[in-house]
């Protein structure tokens, strides 16, 4: 049975969109839900079914130091708080997700980034990030920080601070800061990975 009867777009914005659906629960009974996707309204995954990325999500090691990883702390509108991430970003039109992680490193810390080949491909492939109120997924790129710190290519419109963290700071951030919940679970694995190996849990 179809779930839903037609599709209104409700915003027009470059960036984000808010849909309504003329939605159907099990019993047939019509109600009304709402959902946002960065797609155009004729590319949105309730009608393509496909799995492709809008963003990506960065898990940028120190080269020099593998034991410790590259944070961001990011001012977040909805919020009116700073919350600990790590650097993520948009997929530009025609670049693959590793190169906008190298884009989007570059861009929000001034790191070069070296992206890791191994593992087992599908812990790369995309995930959806919350399909109660969105259609949108990303891929996660691991790999290698390299260089300095620098804002030379911070966009205005973006709030950040860029840390290099340890693991006993990343422990404390996961027991007592605000955090997005995709770099919680990546923190899970860097506070319990080995520098010698640090892309293991890959396997």
């Amino acid at each position: 049975m179809k779930k839903y009867t037609k599709i209104h777009r409700l915003s027009d914005n470059k960036f984000l969109n808010l849909f309504k659906l003329d939605a159907l629960t099990d019993k047939g009974r019509a109600f009304d839900y709402f959902f946002v996707s960065r797609r155009k309204e004729d590319k949105i995954k309730l009608l393509t079914k496909d799995l492709s990325a809008e963003g990506v999500v960065i898990y940028p090691i120190l080269k020099d130091e593998p034991d410790k990883i590259v944070m961001i702390r990011q001012y977040r509108y909805p919020l009116d708080e700073y919350i600990y991430e790590l650097p993520a970003g948009l997929i530009d039109d025609g670049e693959t997700p590793q190169m906008a992680a190298v884009r989007e490193l570059k861009e929000e810390t001034g790191f070069d980034f070296e992206i890791y080949q191994g593992g087992n491909p599908a812990f790369r492939r995309p995930f959806f990030m919350g399909a109660g109120f969105t259609d949108e997924s990303c891929n996660a790129i691991f790999g290698y920080a390299k260089g300095t710190i620098s804002r030379d290519d911070l966009e205005d419109t973006e709030t950040i601070q860029v840390l290099v963290v340890d693991k006993t700071e990343a422990a404390r951030i996961l027991r007592e800061e605000r955090v997005s919940l995709r770099a919680a679970y990546l923190l899970i694995n860097f506070v319990n990975s080995d520098a010698a190996c640090p892309f293991k849990f890959l396997d």
